[in-house]
């Protein structure tokens, strides 16, 4: 018996839910930067970071579901310049995690952040990822969707990816919040050196590995 068009829209969403759900899900430097957020500065500032990368997601869900080639290739052919500017990102905020100390008497904004720059952050760091995009191709061709499937199907789908994706980033936040409050004091300082190590091996691996590839152009 076919479904109709409101269950498939419901199926086209539920696919999109899983499918930010499992974009979001690795651990990588964003998620460390949100993670850190989230035990400095409190869940809010761990969330809004996760948002930041939840925007940038969607937009990547966007291109790969309506078949925006174009702007595919358009992307995908800077990746190396877009990896150079990311792996900056990385190390400055690394290089800021290992030098400014952390308060140990309760979560505050690290040196007045503000919740507008931690979401930029994050949007920018994933945004400068643009192969993400085809890891969204490859999904979304696994999952039953392909490039031809209607507007309102992929517009579903998109939703349940940037739905799929907060609600990741949600939980993560604050049920770590919860977690820190029920455990106590965490040693700080030393979270503070290992996150902010991370993050600058991370930059200084991806701009490594952006300017070589630019040396071969």
């Amino acid at each position: 018996m076919p479904f109709g068009p409101a269950t498939l829209l419901i199926v086209a969403l539920l696919k999109g839910v899983a499918v930010g759900m499992v974009i979001a899900l690795p651990v990588g430097p964003v998620g460390i930067l949100c993670v850190r957020r989230t035990i400095f500065e409190g869940p809010s500032y761990g969330f809004v970071s996760g948002m930041g990368a939840a925007t940038a997601d969607t937009i990547f869900g966007i291109i790969a579901g309506a078949g925006l080639t174009f702007l595919r290739d358009f992307l995908l052919s800077y990746q190396d310049w877009f990896g150079a500017a990311g792996g900056v990102l990385l190390v400055a905020y690394g290089l800021r995690a290992l030098f400014v100390p952390p308060t140990e008497r309760e979560t505050v904004p690290l040196s007045g952040e503000r919740h507008v720059k931690a979401y930029a952050s994050t949007f920018a760091l994933t945004i400068t990822n643009p192969i993400t995009i085809l890891a969204f191709a490859a999904i979304f061709a696994k999952v039953g969707v392909a490039e031809s499937a209607g507007i309102f199907s992929v517009a579903a789908l998109v939703a349940g990816v940037f739905g799929g994706s907060s609600l990741w980033w949600l939980g993560l936040s604050f049920g770590l919040s919860w977690i820190h409050r029920l455990a106590g004091s965490f040693p700080l300082v030393a979270l503070n050196r290992i996150s902010g190590g991370i993050l600058t091996l991370s930059g200084v691996g991806l701009l490594g590995a952006a300017v070589k590839a630019l040396a071969r152009i």
